[in-house]
């Protein structure tokens, strides 16, 4: 019976957060001080990427990067904002198939919010507005994604 119920804790599939951090932060202002004193909205340009890369056995590594650039209608960039949002995730008794989509989906969903709070306070910081960036579908652009990978 023991056996039995080893066997079955064994099997038990396993999704933790082991760490959550900011790989990498990065803010250029290169028009600063004169262009606070420019009127007019930027047209705000966000760009989205996600890699994710084996680390041991059941350990694996997700980033999520944003990159944030607001323009003036000259084309003069006011601030390039940058932020790789990261994490350690553990996957444990999880088939391959379903571990690449958690790794492509479920981790970058946890990770997105925290990069879109560290846009917004470094953009804050900066003397800007904040920038409220709108949800991401992880999910299509995984899908995307798969079968750009199929066609290649």
């Amino acid at each position: 019976m023991s056996e039995q119920v080893q066997e079955q804790q064994e099997v038990q599939p396993v999704f933790s957060i082991e760490k959550l951090y900011i790989k990498d932060l990065s803010l250029e202002v290169p028009h600063a001080p004169k262009i606070f004193l420019e009127a007019g909205e930027p047209e705000v340009d966000m760009r989205i990427s996600t890699q994710s890369e084996q680390l041991e056995d059941e350990f694996f590594h997700v980033a999520v990067t944003v990159t944030v650039t607001a323009k003036l209608a000259d084309d003069r960039v006011m601030f390039l904002n940058e932020v790789t949002q990261a994490g350690i995730f553990r996957l444990a008794g999880i088939p391959e198939e379903d571990r690449q989509l958690l790794l492509g989906v479920a981790c970058p969903n946890i990770l997105f919010p925290y990069a879109r709070e560290a846009v917004s306070s470094t953009v804050t910081r900066a003397g800007f507005p904040p920038v409220m960036l709108a949800p991401i579908n992880f999910e299509a652009m995984y899908q995307q994604q798969q079968e750009a990978a199929g066609n290649a």
